[in-house]
Parts: structure tokens; sequence; C-alpha cells
């Protein structure tokens, strides 16, 4: 499992670069539609060859909903806070999706509680992404607000994936979650946004990594990752995706690193580490209940 979440932060993390780059090619909201449409169109097409079964209709509400708040919201809210709002602190306040999620998991999953390791755990691996991503204050209140409504969403659509659709297949629920999700986002960005589309070789290329890589096989693992591990220890691992986000923005975009960076990476690091870490003492009393 540790290999499949260190998968997914690499492939998040540099689709950040990915991200930039399409969105000089495309309005953003748009990219964000392209990329979900085709990686929404590979997994329909896996899940027929598969002979993957439709949603059961008892379900399919619930589809419906994590598909506007995972795929359509979570993405509308992250584009038009960015207009307001620094990229740092933009960064920050959606990845404390952790800290909501967690708190969510302890008051509706009996078996997921926030204990105070995972609370420390949490807050200082969103101190540390605090320093890494070397955020400023500034900006319209309401659109701070906005950008800490993604994390929210976000958490929410997870919540209710663990709560009322642990039970499916992974690949049936990331394909219709986020084909809905990616019809809203078409449909806002025909409405709302303007600006033009520009087509070649290199922007065909971030849609079909974004798409397909970012889209398609991140969140399938995602889903599986968030079936079988408890909530506050799969997403507090979330927090090293924006690190690999700065990391790859040095090495493929030129961006600086500065110390405060380093020193950021390094609380999320021990954070993640305090979260996931077993309690020896209650390893040492099961052991000896067992004997």
């Amino acid at each position: 499992m540790n290999a499949l979440i260190a998968l997914l932060c690499l492939i998040w993390g540099f689709n950040f670069v990915i991200m930039k780059l399409g969105n000089g090619a495309f309005p953003p909201v748009m990219f964000a539609a392209l990329r979900f449409l085709t990686g929404a169109i590979v997994l329909l097409g896996i899940s027929f060859i598969k002979k993957i079964p439709l949603p059961n209709k008892s379900d399919f509400k619930w589809y419906f909903l994590c598909g506007l708040l995972q795929t359509t919201y979570f993405n509308i809210a992250i584009q038009i806070s960015l207009n307001y709002i620094s990229v740092g602190l933009a960064s920050v306040l959606t990845y404390s999706m952790p800290l909501f999620l967690s708190l969510m998991a302890h008051r509706w999953i009996p078996e997921e509680k926030l204990t105070p390791k995972k609370t420390f755990g949490i807050l200082l691996g969103i101190i540390g992404l605090s320093l890494a991503m070397n955020i400023h204050s500034g900006g319209l209140l309401w659109a701070v607000l906005l950008a800490l409504s993604s994390a929210i969403s976000w958490a929410a659509a997870n919540l209710l994936f663990k709560m009322k659709l642990k039970h499916c297949d992974t690949m049936q629920y990331t394909s219709w979650q986020m084909t809905i999700g990616a019809v809203g986002l078409l449909l806002y960005s025909l409405a709302f946004e303007q600006g033009e589309s520009h087509w070649g070789f290199m922007p065909a290329v971030y849609i079909l990594f974004a798409g397909i890589i970012a889209s398609a096989l991140a969140f399938v693992i995602w889903s599986h990752i968030l079936s079988r591990t408890e909530a506050s220890k799969a997403s507090i691992s979330l927090l090293l995706v924006p690190i690999v986000g700065v990391i790859s923005g040095c090495i493929f975009l030129q961006e600086s690193l500065k110390i405060v960076t380093l020193a950021g990476i390094l609380l999320v690091m021990i954070g993640i580490w305090i979260i996931n870490s077993k309690n020896t003492h209650k390893s040492h009393r099961a052991e000896s209940n067992v004997v």
C-alpha cells in the first residue's frame, strides 16, 4: 500500500508541472474538463472490455454527488480562487483536506476516531506544507474561503465514498464519478469561461498525461487506497503531492528551491510518519494478550 501511495504522490505532484503547461494552451477549467473527459473515456472503455456492470440504481445518487463534489466543484473552486490568491496559499488551503476528512471520519465513521497523535501529525504536516509553499497572506477573503471550500468538498466526497460506496468496484466508481464531474466542468467552461484553446502536439500530450495517468490511473489508485486504509492515514500522505510539485517545478521549470521549503518538507515527512507509525505500547499489549 505504501508503494501505491508513493506512486500516487509522484503522479499528482508531477501533474502540477503538466497543469501549468496545459493552462498556457487552454482556459483553466476547459483544460480540466478535457483532462477528466479523457480519463473518463479511457475508464469507461476499460470497464466495457472487462464487462464491469453499471452502478446500482440505489448507488447512483452517491456517484452523482461525488462527481460534482470531487471533480466539478473542486476544480472550479481552485481555478477561480487562483485568480485572486497566490498559488502557494491555494495549495495549502486545498491540501488541508486531510484535516477536514479526519474530522468528518471522526464524527461519522465509528472505527476511525481522531486520536491526539493523529491530530498532532495532521497539524504538523499542514504547518510544514505552509512553510514549503512559502505562502503569504493577502487576497480577497471570499477567494480564500473558496479555496478552503475545495478542500471541504474533496473531503466530503471521500467521506461519502467511505460510508456509501466502499463496496463498489473502484474502476466502476472512478469511471462514473469522473464522467459526471467532467460533464459539469465542460458545461461550466462553455457557459462562463473566456479564452482560446491552442491545439498542437504538446497540448495534446498534456491532456493525455493529465487525463490517462493523472486522472484515470491516479484516481483508481486513490479509490483503492481509500477503500482499504483509514481516512486520516490515507489522506495525510497526500500532503506529499504539492511537495513533489515544488521539486518537479525546480527540476523541469527551473523554479527556485529555498531553505524554508526544505524545512517545510521535513515537517511534512515527520507529520506523515507520526500518523502512520504504530503505537509500540499498544502493539506489545496486543501481543501479550494473544500469548
